[in-house]
């Protein structure tokens, strides 16, 4: 039993990490209105703020083998996040964002009961628009029509949440992985009303740190680095314009999440590592200026085998509104 619930909580832990980059990243778009993946600004637009809030429900998780397994009968296993983002124009073409959540946990899990909260990790992006104009067309005329927002990312990942290597019990505390990761990405975004598609792609590298505790106990120091992490997402979406010209757009996602194995002290550790994928539908409103926009989302990964390695099965349900200053 106490390897099942070190290994539940491992997992846990690490599916609320993986959601503190998501929560934040379906803000707005090349031309407004939420269709894109990023919490980036419009083109022409000086500032957005951002705040969402976030419930994610457990249901079971996959083993090493990828086959998914159930969680106990009687467990009860949620976290709840509010997440705030801000996104800020430096110059034509180049834009800075941060995102920081506040994270509950409310677990049940065999006679294990924890209710805990706290920061969880934030995160720092610079984005470069390699583009000029905006890319969002009624029709197709021209080759240059078909041209879409191609931006080019970078991210430093901080490490302000609750990690293992503090004064905590277990994992069912912690609210953060405690280490230093920056990410490059890419999005790609393009409009051709009344449809929609995107897809971006980040690659991370963590750096390594020293660790002397584990879980609030002193143990011998070593060196531990965690693997590269790699994620994906394809979007698909249509928009539909009221009389007054508000928008309402729907959009279908597929995700793709891929960590790495870790090292201690140069020695790949077998039991890290971990993969998922995942599929999302939001519903988004915007006003006909786009400056406000408020949207609903569920992500959710079949508890079926060979989606997942190493890592929970999850439902998220999100709400937010983005609010862009002209």
């Amino acid at each position: 039993m106490k390897l099942i619930l070190k290994f539940m909580s491992a997992v846990l832990f690490l599916s609320a990490v993986q959601l503190l980059v998501n929560s934040s990243a379906w803000a707005a778009s090349c031309c407004g209105g939420g269709s894109g993946s990023g919490l980036i600004l419009p083109k022409f637009s000086r500032a957005m703020l951002d705040l969402s809030t976030s419930y994610e429900h457990y249901n079971g998780f996959w083993d090493n083998n990828g086959d998914w397994v159930a969680d106990p009968q009687g467990s009860d296993l949620n976290q709840y996040r509010l997440n705030f983002g801000y996104a800020h124009r430096l110059a034509p073409r180049w834009q800075v964002s941060a995102s920081l959540p506040y994270t509950w946990n409310k677990n049940q899990y065999s006679k294990l009961q924890r209710d805990t909260n706290g920061i969880g990790d934030s995160s720092v992006s610079v984005w470069y628009e390699a583009f000029d104009k905006i890319a969002c067309v009624w029709e197709v005329n021209t080759w240059a029509d078909l041209m879409p927002a191609i931006y080019w990312g970078g991210t430093l990942n901080l490490p302000t949440g609750i990690s293992p290597y503090g004064d905590v019990q277990d994992n069912f505390d912690i609210t953060g992985r405690g280490f230093y990761r920056f990410d490059a990405s890419v999005l790609i975004d393009k409009t051709i009303y009344p449809w929609n598609a995107s897809f971006s792609a980040n690659y991370g590298k963590y750096l390594e740190r020293p660790i002397n505790r584990e879980y609030g106990t002193y143990v011998e120091p070593y060196d531990k680095k965690l693997g590269d992490r790699f994620s994906s997402t394809l979007t698909f979406g249509y928009t539909h314009f009221t009389d007054e010209m508000n928008s309402i757009t729907t959009t279908f996602a597929y995700s793709y999440l891929k960590e790495d194995k870790s090292e201690i002290d140069g020695i790949t550790d077998p039991t890290s590592g971990f993969r998922k994928k995942s599929m999302a539908l939001t519903l988004a409103w915007a006003t006909h200026s786009r400056d406000w926009v408020t949207k609903l989302s569920w992500s959710h990964s079949p508890t079926e085998d060979g989606w997942g390695y190493n890592f929970p099965a999850t439902d998220v349900i999100t709400v937010g509104v983005s609010h862009v200053l002209r």
